[in-house]
């Protein structure tokens, strides 16, 4: 989510896996299961490569928004890097960081040493699709990463895995599940089990919350970018929530994932609800001070709730599917 946007800020780029010593990184089309036996650990991923090690990997790194999720199944991260800092991630809220080393707090910016000192097996990462086929072309970036030369240098430190971000939420949540569970948990029983079950609760409370049929637009404003509409379609997690029946505005455009308005074209997009994104986006105040953001009726009406970007498992999808299913109820319609 986010992603042309962010890609103003720091930007999605090059592909890249290279063998480390003791490691290796090999194209394999015939499937995505782990592997783990006396020979060692392999896993593949949705690149179709597969990461191979001597033993199973202990020491994870990664993207703030898949360490996250990991993390929210018992895997803490040794290092995490990301378009802002893990301190400033709503995904880390509540937890402590001290033991974690933070490598990047802005897009494409790593400290390879400092990746590097905290000695990863793995470093785990998303990737996006181009457009809306799902495609990931040769030539496609692991997320987090500035160019192509700054992909394998991290790869050089630790082989990279790539989950790919397409489709709905729900689709790379067992992906991430399996990769869980390629690293030790036991997904099937006890915390993992426990978080299935909250959030199938929690879908069932937004199915029923968006009957209530409020139009919601997510946004991502800035002054000198604009304004940013996402298509629900487009990015996994709104893809999710829209399956359970969330009303989402269809801002029109060509593009993939987003379309962008000049300000003066900000009125021609009503909802009912604006979702404004927490990541670099304006604050509500700042919004209803724009004269044309001032005349949406979710901005008179005072409608207007944070769209978190929530990483990719259970624990924090149940959580803010919970909140969104409270906006939903709580909203009236007004456009």
């Amino acid at each position: 989510m986010h992603r042309t946007p962010r890609r103003l800020l720091g930007g999605l780029l090059a592909l890249g896996v290279v063998a480390t010593a003791g490691a290796c990184a090999s194209d394999d089309e015939g499937g995505s299961s782990p592997a783990a036996s006396d020979e060692g650990w392999s896993f593949t991923d949705d690149l179709g490569q597969t990461v191979e090690l001597d033993a199973a990997p202990e020491r994870v790194a990664g993207l703030n928004d898949l360490a996250a999720s990991l993390w929210n199944y018992g895997i803490e991260p040794v290092a995490t890097f990301g378009q802002t800092s893990a301190e400033d991630d709503v995904a880390f809220e509540g937890r402590d960081l001290s033991d974690v080393a933070i490598v990047g707090s802005s897009y494409g910016e790593i400290d390879l040493e400092a990746l590097a000192a905290a000695d990863p097996d793995v470093i785990v990462t998303t990737i996006y699709p181009v457009d809306s086929s799902g495609d990931i072309p040769e030539g496609t970036a692991g997320y987090g990463f500035n160019d192509l030369e700054q992909e394998e240098q991290v790869a050089e430190i630790a082989p990279v895995i790539h989950i790919a971000y397409r489709g709905s939420a729900a689709e790379v949540i067992d992906r991430v599940v399996e990769l869980a569970g390629a690293l030790g948990v036991d997904t099937g029983s006890g915390d993992v089990a426990d978080a299935r079950a909250d959030f199938e609760a929690a879908s069932e409370a937004l199915r029923e919350a968006a009957t209530g049929g409020v139009s919601v637009l997510p946004v991502f404003a800035t002054e000198a970018d604009g304004w940013w509409m996402a298509k629900a379609p487009d990015d996994p997690q709104l893809r999710l929530y829209q399956d359970l029946g969330v009303n989402f505005v269809d801002p029109g455009g060509e593009g993939y994932f987003w379309n962008s308005v000049s300000w003066e074209e900000v009125p021609n997009h009503p909802s009912d609800v604006l979702l404004y994104s927490l990541r670099f986006s304006m604050t509500p105040e700042e919004i209803a001070a724009q004269p044309t953001a001032a005349l949406l009726p979710a901005v008179q009406a005072g409608q207007l709730y944070p769209w978190k970007y929530i990483g990719p498992d259970y624990v924090a999808q149940a959580a803010y599917m919970e909140e969104l299913a409270g906006y939903l109820t709580e909203a009236r319609k007004v456009s």
